[in-house]
C-alpha cells in the first residue's frame, strides 16, 4: 500500500494567498484529508525554511505554518515538520501552539545540538538523512539525539550524502551509478538518494 501526508511546504506557502481564500484552502486540506484518512498518515510537509527565501518571504511561511497546526489536532494526525535555518521561529510557533500538537519528527534536521534538544524538548523525533550530516557539528549534533527519538530517512530522491560532506568519509558501503541520461535498471542514478543507500 501507498500512504501520503497533506500539508504545504513552507516554500510553497504562496499558495495559500494565490488561492485566492486562505481559510478555504486549509478548509479544502481538512477535507481532503478527512475524506481519505486510510490513506493520509500526517499534515506536512510543514515548518520554516529560511535558506529558500526567495520562493516564500518569513512572514508569510510562519502564518501558514501556525495555521497549518490547526488541522493536526483536529484530524489526529502526527506532525511531518521542516525546519531549515528558521530553528528559534520554529520552535517558538510550536511552543506557542503546544496545546494543539500531536507526535511528529522534524524530518531532514541540520541543526547543532541546542536547536536538537529544543525539538527533543516538544516530544518530537528527529530524522536525519545526507542533509543533516554535512559538517562536524552536523555529526556531533547526531550523536545527541536519544537512539529512540531518532529516525533514519533518506528524504528520497533528494539528500544524498556527497563526497564534500564531513560524513562521506563514515560510508562504507557504495553503490554503482550513472547519470540519468544513460538509466540502467542495475544501478542507481547519479546524486539521487535511494532506500538502499540507508545501509
Amino acid at each position: 500500500r501507498l500512504y501520503t501526508t497533506i500539508g504545504v511546504h513552507p516554500t510553497r506557502c504562496n499558495a495559500f494567498e494565490e488561492f485566492g481564500d486562505p481559510e478555504g484552502y486549509l478548509k479544502s486540506m481538512e477535507a481532503l484529508a478527512s475524506d481519505n484518512l486510510d490513506k493520509i498518515v500526517a499534515i506536512g510537509e510543514m515548518g520554516l525554511d529560511y535558506d529558500r527565501l526567495n520562493f516564500c518571504p518569513k512572514e508569510t511561511q510562519k502564518k501558514y505554518f501556525e495555521m497549518q497546526l490547526s488541522l493536526c489536532s483536529t484530524l489526529k494526525l502526527p506532525m511531518f515538520l521542516h525546519c531549515r535555518n528558521a530553528s528559534e521561529d520554529f520552535v517558538n510557533i510550536l511552543r506557542k501552539h503546544k496545546d494543539q500538537l500531536t507526535e511528529g519528527v522534524v524530518h531532514s534536521f541540520d541543526g547543532n545540538p541546542e536547536e536538537a534538544n529544543s525539538v527533543l524538548q516538544l516530544g518530537l523525533y528527529i530524522g536525519i538523512n545526507g542533509c543533516s550530516l554535512k559538517t562536524e557539528e552536523n555529526l556531533f549534533s547526531v550523536t545527541t539525539i536519544p537512539s529512540d527519538r531518532l529516525m533514519i530517512e533518506t528524504d528520497c530522491p533528494w539528500c544524498e550524502i556527497r563526497p564534500t560532506h564531513a560524513s562521506a568519509k563514515d560510508v562504507i558501503t557504495q553503490f554503482p551509478s550513472v547519470k540519468k541520461e544513460k538509466w540502467q535498471a542495475d544501478k542507481m542514478v547519479k546524486g539521487r538518494n535511494e532506500p538502499c543507500t540507508i545501509v
